[in-house]
């Protein structure tokens, strides 16, 4: 089998990414983060979809990103919560980490290359999502070639490396109807920015609100347990 890295945060659609690079038939090393988020139940939910989806391995990397702030999900800011889909969609939320994806990324390129793995899954989507600069198609075709040009086995064995992004131009929607064909179950995942202690998302943040949009459009029960105020 060949090897892949696969980003896992422990959300809908790293979920989902994993259990199509498991489809088709890559042996999985799932790579999370410990980087200064607000909330560590995103971790356990990453924990639990690694083992539940076949991963050969699942390591979290150290890192935080508390040391620059920036953020609602490292800083002392506010989650916004409470926002249509109109809203959403219009601008950078202060949701965005700074160059998260790109940090992620190189971790990713870095365990890749140690372990001779010429493929990396990300799960990042450009349609249902809340105005990421790196979450779109360019930037990980732009990734891509750099990390094409700084590892050793691409530039001297000529092993290119691949970044998978296979939900880039999905609905969230389609991404759950995907899912569930897998066998994904999310009941076991966490997309809320700001839930409970004991894991039960807020379901009024953008991330809720864009996981409930999915559900509903894809006509699939949503299991995901909301806060009673919810």
């Amino acid at each position: 089998m060949h090897r892949a890295v696969v980003l896992v945060s422990g959300g809908l659609d790293s979920a989902t990414v994993l259990a199509m690079a498991r489809q088709q038939g890559y042996a999985c090393h799932a790579l999370s983060f410990a980087y200064g988020q607000r909330h560590a139940v995103e971790l356990e939910a990453a924990a639990r979809v690694a083992k539940s989806l076949g991963a050969v391995e699942h390591r979290v990397a150290q890192i935080d990103l508390r040391l620059f702030g920036g953020s609602a999900l490292t800083d002392e800011i506010s989650v916004p919560k409470g926002r249509d889909m109109e809203a959403i969609g219009e601008g950078i939320p202060v949701t965005y980490v700074p160059a998260r994806n790109t940090i992620f990324l190189s971790f990713a390129l870095a365990w890749a290359e140690v372990l001779k793995a010429h493929d990396i899954f990300i799960g990042v989507n450009a349609l249902d999502y809340s105005g990421y600069p790196d979450c779109r198609p360019e930037y990980i075709r732009a990734f891509e070639t750099m990390a094409n040009l700084a590892t050793a086995y691409a530039t001297e064995q000529g092993q290119r490396v691949t970044i998978h992004a296979p939900l880039i131009d999905l609905t969230k929607a389609e991404i759950i109807r995907q899912g569930t064909v897998l066998g994904v179950d999310y009941a076991q995942t966490l997309s809320c920015y700001d839930p409970t202690p004991d894991g039960k998302a807020c379901g009024q943040c953008d991330s809720c609100t864009l996981r409930r949009k999915g559900f509903h459009d894809a006509h699939i029960p949503d299991p995901t347990p909301y806060q009673e105020a919810a």
